[in-house]
């Protein structure tokens, strides 16, 4: 082979080989930052990775607010109405959570099946609800309509 094509060669075969390193660092980096929603029936049916970072979401249940007044801890149920996931979370909630109310949490799920919450998000106004949060309401609503509804807890 001329060794001008062999330095060609050469430079391509660099060039090709500190792309794709680039391009592998960079999926590596996106993977680690996706943060997806799951309900509380998919959390429910195992359908969650553990100690994994993930939102979930849904309706707080009326009566299961927990407050420990030494700490700032705090364990509510949030449902979508066909079943409720029990989150743990230490940290001042936002002055709009309340029973009842949407929200959407982010966390990890640990094996006893607790979600445990770095950050609480709650709706803005009494009309608006995160699109998860309302798809997920929508399709247990479906499913509640079928008569195949229970509610049952994960904890």
């Amino acid at each position: 082979m001329h060794p001008v094509r062999k330095k060609r060669m050469l430079t391509i075969i660099i060039i090709v080989t500190i792309l794709g390193m680039a391009v592998g660092l960079i999926m590596y980096a996106l993977q680690q930052n996706i943060n997806l929603f799951y309900s509380p029936s998919q959390i429910a049916q195992g359908d969650v990775p553990i100690n994994t970072n993930i939102r979930a979401g849904g309706m707080v249940v009326a009566g299961s607010v927990a407050r420990d007044l030494a700490t700032l801890s705090v364990s509510f149920l949030v449902t979508d109405f066909q079943h409720q996931v029990r989150i743990q979370y230490k940290g001042i909630l936002p002055d709009l959570f309340r029973e009842g109310q949407g929200i959407v949490a982010q966390g990890k799920l640990n094996r006893n099946g607790v979600f445990e919450a770095f950050q609480v998000l709650a709706k803005h106004d009494e009309k608006y609800m995160p699109p998860e949060v309302t798809e997920a309401l929508k399709n247990a609503k479906v499913g509640a309509s079928q008569g195949d509804v229970s509610v049952q807890s994960t904890y």
